[in-house]
């Protein structure tokens, strides 16, 4: 084994040489990118925490960290974990503390720490650790979100019959608790709980422990307290499978009595979003009695108040998914894809109106706002820029730019970004982005090669550095274009727009590929004779459904994708998934099943196609890749899998991800460009 460790690790050095010879930026340079997150700006509006994910390649890991920038001051590392990352930030009410989630002792703990710095002060001390938590608004308490401990029963089971599971009975529920915050606790403490010596004195310190708040048979997935510190909302669903988040409702705890006095229940899933300034009315989204699209069909905003009276719904003639909500003495706020655009908006609460804020090329990510709502801070990334922190007075809109994250690549050669549209086979716009080389030459034609987002209702935006396991800068370096199609189902064109795969899914999807390699033919700007596609999920089924569809390419990468909807629906864990796009079961409408099904092309199948797959892909489960894999090799197509041991749906682990990257630059400069390549070597 060490020797094929070594032969293995050998490769990809030699590998990543070949690589440098044809691009200026190497594959470890690319996942070794430091990125931000997590901006929360201090109840005072001064000061904003992040957090910085670096790259660990010695623990093949990533590792998370929280920083600080005071006003008018550089910013600094917070925390600094020997083991495990510190996530989860949150200011304390009075902007004292910071709190935050660490596993540095091995279960995920609740952890506080001045602003001024100094050493972390573990405050939870829970056998099964902590979820997720929240400040009281008096700051002298956290509620905490914990998974039930294993009951004495399971654990009997377990030692007479060994380790077994029924099938969607694998779980534990999770219940909120409350847990007063005892900030002299010392830095190193003796033990974990009380004993007593031979002379009778505690020789230990009485830790705090977590009080139970919530009770039944059913599980918690997201909570905050009302402004005033009496209650708290709750979103609770039967149990912590994602299917079961179709069933979602809203309850209102009284902390002091623990009783519901208050609740949202819809057919189909109801999500807490905020509580009103005055703690007395809630926002939530809902599908309402919308049972059967919750994937294609925008979400709806509600505010509900507590004293009773007809929900009012917010926002009703916003054509798009609505994020981030956030409610302050200022108005609603929120986050949503418009185009390849992601922008911030303002709901007012009197009369349900939104405004775009902002309405540039940005792409935000999360908003946080200072206690008055007058100080916004956010995450945003451009065509030519990393996410960065920004922070920013509401009226009028001035942001300063917090972080220098983009100044990571300013001596690479990005991707430059030109969003352009076409029209497909049935008349539907679609808009895509397209990468070209720093050196673009409107003269030449170049190879292509397409790159498909998943979801469906993912999205591609204009961005300087992207690819994950597709090696795009090198490619570009090498001579390419990039094409990333935003194909019918996607996020940021409504509605209808997401709605036009159902019953679809493969054949309009095709249509809007293939029409925008047409585009780009036509505009003289490619080689016919040296295109590529790729995509991983929703892309990598798309890229299956080409494979066994049209002979253009000449060659394929098919990522973690489904090759058989029949296979798919029976081994996913989201089976209301393919109900909801299909429309119909295999039993009731094994045609649509058949139609949509790459599987069902495959005696027509020529193109070369690698597949790579995770391990244990609950999502799309492994079982695809070999019924495609088998398939392709009975019809005498060059075919080869690559599996990541131990991965799931995503590859999630550095030195995996430069794997995955070796294996597509390799198969493609094979059979694009005609490199000879020996694949796994």
């Amino acid at each position: 084994m060490k020797k094929i460790v070594f032969i293995f690790l050998l490769a990809i050095s030699s590998l990543n040489i070949w690589a440098q010879k044809s691009a200026s930026i190497s594959f470890e340079q690319v996942i070794s990118l430091r990125n931000v997150g997590g901006a929360l700006l201090s109840p005072d509006g001064q000061h904003v925490i992040y957090t910085v994910t670096t790259t660990d390649w010695k623990e093949n890991g990533y590792d998370t960290e929280i920083w600080l920038a005071k006003n008018g001051e550089t910013p600094f590392q917070l925390t600094r974990s020997v083991k495990g990352s510190s996530t989860s930030a949150r200011w304390s009410p009075d902007g004292k503390w910071i709190a935050f989630a660490s596993a540095r002792n091995d279960k995920n703990q609740v952890f506080v720490i001045r602003p001024n710095g100094g050493e972390a002060q573990q405050v939870s001390f829970e056998d099964e650790g902590v979820s997720s938590f929240e400040w009281a608004p008096d700051g002298k308490s956290f509620a905490l979100l914990k998974t039930e401990v294993e009951s004495k029963d399971e654990k009997k089971l377990k030692d007479r019959y060994g380790a077994w599971a029924a099938d969607d009975e694998e779980y534990r529920q999770s219940h909120l608790w409350t847990l007063e915050f005892k900030p002299d606790l010392p830095a190193s403490l003796p033990c974990y709980e009380e004993k007593k010596d031979s002379t009778g004195k505690n020789g230990c310190i009485n830790l705090p422990k977590a009080k139970r708040l919530t009770e039944g048979n059913f599980t918690i997935n997201g909570f905050d307290w009302s402004p005033d510190g009496k209650f708290i909302a709750y979103t609770r669903q039967p149990n912590p499978l994602i299917n079961a988040s179709i069933r979602s409702d809203i309850e209102i705890l009284d902390v002091a009595s623990k009783k519901v006095i208050f609740s949202v229940k819809n057919p189909a899933n109801d999500n807490f979003a905020a509580w009103s300034p005055d703690s007395k009315k809630i926002l939530y989204t809902s599908g309402l009695s919308d049972t059967i699209s919750n994937y294609y069909k925008n979400n709806q905003v509600f505010v509900s108040d507590l004293a009773g009276g007809k929900a009012q719904r917010l926002a009703a003639d916003f054509d798009e998914n609505i994020g981030g909500l956030v409610w302050n003495p200022t108005g609603i706020y929120f986050t949503a894809f418009q185009r390849t655009r992601r922008n911030i908006f303002r709901i007012d609460p009197n009369t349900g109106q939104w405004k775009a804020l902002n309405n540039n090329n940005e792409a935000v990510g999360g908003i946080s706002f200072s206690q008055d709502g007058k100080i916004l801070a956010y995450t945003s990334s451009g065509p030519q820029s990393l996410s960065e922190v920004f922070k920013t007075r509401l009226d009028p809109l001035s942001p300063q730019q917090i972080t220098q994250m983009s100044a990571q690549i300013k001596d690479w050669a990005t991707a430059q970004s030109d969003v352009i549209t076409w029209k497909s086979k049935d008349g539907a716009e679609i808009e895509g982005v397209l990468h070209k080389p720093k050196n673009y030459d409107p003269s030449r034609k170049y190879p292509l090669l397409v790159m498909i987002h998943g979801g469906p209702t993912g999205i591609d935006l204009p961005t300087p550095v992207t690819g994950q396991v597709y090696p795009v800068l090198q490619w570009l370096e090498k001579g390419a274009l990039v094409l990333r199609v935003n194909y019918r189902g996607s996020a940021g064109y409504g509605e209808k727009f997401r709605a036009l795969n159902v019953r679809n899914l493969g054949v309009g999807d095709m249509w809007d590929v293939m029409s925008g390699v047409d585009h780009l033919i036509a505009k003289g700007m490619v080689d016919p004779q040296l295109m590529g596609c790729m995509g991983w999920s929703q892309g990598g089924y798309i890229s299956a459904f080409l494979t066994t569809n049209t002979d253009r390419f000449k060659a394929i990468s098919v990522g973690a994708g489904i090759s058989n909807w029949m296979t798919y629906y029976v081994n996913t864990d989201i089976h209301p998934f393919t109900r909801q796009y299909l429309q119909a079961t295999p039993w009731d409408d094994p045609a649509i099943y058949q139609k949509t099904s790459p599987m069902s092309s495959i005696k027509n199948a020529k193109t070369p196609t690698l597949i790579q797959h995770g391990e244990f892909d609950r999502r799309v489960p492994i079982a695809n890749a070999y019924e495609l894999l088998q398939g392709l090799q009975d019809q005498g197509v060059p075919a080869k899998l690559f599996v990541y041991k131990g991965f799931g749906h995503g590859i999630t682990k550095p030195k995996e991800r430069l794997a995955a990257l070796w294996h597509n630059w390799q198969w493609f400069n094979q059979y694009v460009w005609g490199e000879k390549v020996e694949m796994g070597e």
